[in-house]
């Protein structure tokens, strides 16, 4: 099954004033084809963050801070892409943060903050498969399970592009 990794939703900043506007093409651009599934989680979670921070404009991308429990690379890649924050020493990979009642989704916890304001967002129930997390998981994959574990990420990820962050993940504090 072929995914287009494609949607027409934007992350809007601004860097030191001037705005930027990144699309998921951008971030996979950048990101390159490895984790389309993480940087489709990466995405929503800063589609619905921004929303919420913005306060009826674009944010400064430098002045964003993120913490969370997930340290997969196409999260990483998306958050420094969009906020710098990689390089700049405000992204945390913190397993504390995880929820470890949540069973698979436990690390698909984010903690967004901007200025003065944190939000705490975790994936809702339905984006993420008990058999992607169990074949991510294994050791030693032979080749058709690798292939298999591929194609469940870009499943993943057009599950998640095809919806609205807000379906995809709840601010549960901030």
């Amino acid at each position: 099954m072929t995914v287009q990794l494609s949607t027409t939703s934007s992350l809007d900043v601004t860097d030191r004033g001037m705005p930027i506007s990144f699309t998921i093409d951008d971030v996979t651009k950048y990101h390159g084809p490895g984790y389309p599934g993480g940087v489709a989680h990466a995405f929503k979670v800063l589609e619905r963050a921004l929303a919420l921070l913005a306060d009826g404009g674009p944010v400064e991308r430098r002045e964003i801070t993120i913490a969370t429990a997930h340290a997969g690379p196409g999260v990483r890649d998306t958050m420094e892409l969009v906020t710098r924050a990689v390089t700049s020493d405000r992204f945390t990979v913190d397993p504390a943060l995880a929820r470890t009642d949540r069973g698979i989704l436990a690390a698909y916890v984010f903690v967004v903050g901007y200025r003065n304001r944190t939000l705490r967002l975790e994936v809702r129930e339905g984006f993420v498969t008990d058999e992607f997390i169990t074949l991510g998981r294994k050791v030693d994959r032979t080749d058709a399970e690798e292939a298999h574990l591929t194609e469940l990420k870009k499943e993943m990820a057009g599950r998640l592009l095809a919806s609205a962050a807000d379906d995809v993940y709840e601010v549960v504090a901030g």
